[in-house]
C-alpha cells in the first residue's frame, strides 16, 4: 500500500536485507528534503532511500497524517506497543479491519524498554512512521512516551515528537499495610506538596462522597493512610510535569500512572491522588490506578471479573467529579474477557495498552520460519525467567516447561500459559543476546521479520482485532 499527500506519494519495501523508502513525484522539488538517490521515470521521479530518521522527519513535514494527534480528543483510545519496530502495519491492519472509533496509539515505547533494547525514542517513532506509510494509514495516531519516571526521559520524548507522556512517580508509593502513623506523615516532603498535614486532614476529614452508588467517608486514619502512601508519588509527579511543560515546544498531554506498584489503589486513594494533583496544576487525560489482582502478562485476567466490573466503575466515577478523564488499563494484552465489561463500566471513557503481545506474534513468525533462533530464544528466555520475573506480575512454572525443543510444538509453546509468560518477560534478554557466530540476536531477528513481513502481518490482524472490537464499538 502507498500513502499520498498533495504531490508525493510514499511507499515502503522491506527484505531480509533491510528497510526501503520510495517516494515518487511529478515534482523534483518536493523529493528534496529526503535522503536517497532520484532518477526520472516517465514524467515524474522516483527516489529510494534508506529508512532513517532524516527521512522520517521529512516524511512527517509533508504528510500530515504522520504527525502524531490527541489521544484526548478521541474517547476511547488503545495503545499497541511495538517491541522490534515492525508490527505498525500489521496492528494498522488490525484496526482497519475492526473498524469504528477507537483511536490507536502506534508510536509507544516505556523509557524502561526502551534502555533495555537500546532503542532511542526517535528510533521509536520512525519505525512506527514507516509502518504507517507501508500500511497506507492515514486516519491518525498517537505517540506515548511510556511510564517516564525522569525529567531525562521527558526530554528524550520530547526530542523525539512525542505528544503523550505517560508519567510514572510509582517508585514514590509507600507500602502502608502495616498501617501508617502520623509520624510517617509529618515526613512528607510538605515544601514540595506546598501543603501541611494540618491542611490535608482539614481538606478531607468528614468528607463524604457517593461513588458509582458507594458512600466513602474517609476517617483520619483513611487521610493520614492515602497521604503517606501517595504523598511523594504526588510530589514527584507534580516536579515531572512541571518539567514537561516548561521544557515543551509543542503541545503534549499527560497520563499518570500508578498501577505498577504491589498495592491496590482505593478509591479514597485515587480521589485523594486526583484532588492533590489538580491543586498542584496537574493536568492529566488518563489515569491508570493500581487495580484489583489478576492482571498477569501475556494471560486472560486471572482474578474476578464481577469486581472488576465495579472497580472500574468506581474509577470511572472519581475521574467524572474532575472533569471527566480516562481510565487507563496497562498489562492489557490477551485479556478478552474484560474488554467489553471495561467499556461498559467506563462508558467508553477508557484506554487499553498492550505491548508484548505482538513480540509474541513475532515469535510466531520465527518459530515457522526459524526454529533454530526461536530455541535460542526460548533457552535464554527459560534461563532469565527467574531474574526478569520480579519486574512482572507473572506466575510461569519454569519446571513444568520443556528444556529441549525436540519434538515440541512451538506454536503450541507459545500459547500455552506458562511458555507465553516465560517468553513475555524474556525479551529483554533475548533481543540484547549475541549468537555463536558473533552476530547480535535481534539483527537476525528482525532480519527474519523483514523477509517474512506478510506472514507477521497475518498473524497480527486477527489476534489484535481480538482486543480492539469492543472498544471500536464504543
Amino acid at each position: 500500500m502507498t500513502l499520498s499527500h498533495e504531490q508525493l506519494t510514499a511507499d515502503v519495501r522491506r527484505d531480509r536485507e533491510g528497510t526501503m523508502l520510495v517516494l515518487t513525484s511529478s515534482d523534483r522539488e518536493a523529493l528534496a528534503p529526503f535522503e536517497g538517490d532520484v532518477r526520472e521515470v516517465g514524467e515524474g521521479f522516483v527516489l529510494e532511500g534508506p529508512a532513517s530518521t532524516a527521512n522520517a522527519r521529512a516524511l512527517q513535514a509533508a504528510i500530515p497524517a504522520l504527525r502524531p494527534g490527541f489521544v484526548s480528543e478521541h474517547r476511547t483510545s488503545v495503545g499497541t506497543g511495538d517491541r522490534i519496530g515492525l508490527a505498525t502495519a500489521g496492528q494498522a491492519r488490525a484496526l482497519a479491519a475492526v473498524g469504528g472509533d477507537v483511536f490507536p496509539v502506534l508510536a509507544q515505547q516505556s523509557i524502561r524498554e526502551m534502555d533495555r533494547l537500546g532503542r532511542s525514542a526517535r528510533g521509536v517513532m520512525d519505525e512506527a512512521v514507516f509502518g504507517l506509510v507501508e500500511a497506507g494509514w492515514d486516519r491518525g495516531f498517537g505517540a506515548d512516551c511510556d511510564h517516564i519516571k525522569s525529567t531525562e526521559g521527558i526530554d528524550r520524548g520530547l526530542e523525539a515528537g512525542f505528544v503523550m507522556f505517560t508519567l510514572d512517580p510509582g517508585d514514590y508509593v509507600q507500602d502502608v499495610t502495616a498501617g501508617a502513623t502520623e509520624e510517617q506523615a509529618a515526613a512528607l516532603p510538605w515544601d514540595a506538596l506546598e501543603d501541611t498535614l494540618e491542611y490535608t486532614l482539614a481538606r478531607y476529614e468528614g468528607l463524604r462522597l457517593d461513588v458509582a452508588g458507594a458512600e466513602i467517608v474517609p476517617s483520619r486514619e483513611d487521610v493520614i493512610t492515602a497521604a503517606v502512601k501517595y504523598g511523594g508519588a504526588v510530589a514527584e509527579a507534580a516536579r515531572l510535569s512541571r518539567h514537561l511543560t516548561e521544557h515543551a515546544q509543542h503541545p503534549v498531554e499527560t497520563e499518570i500512572a500508578v498501577d505498577e506498584t504491589a498495592w491496590q489503589t482505593s478509591f479514597f486513594e485515587h480521589y485523594y491522588l486526583a484532588t492533590e494533583l489538580t491543586r498542584l496544576g496537574v493536568r492529566c487525560f488518563s489515569f491508570a490506578p493500581r487495580y484489583v489482582d489478576g492482571f498477569e502478562k501475556g494471560l486472560e485476567f486471572r482474578g474476578d471479573v464481577e469486581e472488576l466490573r465495579s472497580n472500574l466503575a468506581a474509577h470511572h466515577a472519581i475521574g467524572e467529579l474532575f472533569g471527566g478523564y480516562k481510565i487507563s488499563l496497562h498489562s492489557g494484552s490477551d485479556k478478552f474477557s474484560i474488554y467489553p465489561l471495561a467499556v461498559e463500566a467506563t462508558d467508553g471513557l477508557v484506554h487499553l495498552k498492550t505491548s508484548g503481545t505482538s513480540y509474541l506474534g513475532a515469535l510466531e513468525v520465527i518459530a515457522a520460519h526459524d526454529p533454530e533462533l526461536f530455541a535460542e530464544i526460548w533457552r535464554i528466555s527459560r534461563e532469565a525467567y527467574g531474574r526478569a520475573a520480579a519486574s512482572y506480575q507473572v506466575s510461569a512454572q519454569v519446571e513444568e516447561t520443556p528444556e529441549s525443543l525436540d519434538g515440541v510444538d512451538l506454536q503450541a509453546l507459545i500459547h500455552q500459559e506458562d511458555g507465553r509468560q516465560i517468553l513475555h518477560v524474556g525479551y529483554g534478554d533475548s533481543l540484547t543476546s549475541t549468537l555463536a557466530d558473533g552476530t547480535p540476536l535481534v539483527e537476525r531477528f528482525r532480519a527474519v521479520i523483514r523477509e517474512h513481513h506478510e506472514a507477521y502481518g497475518d498473524v497480527l490482524e486477527p489476534h489484535l482485532a481480538r482486543h480492539l472490537e469492543a472498544f471500536a464499538r464504543a
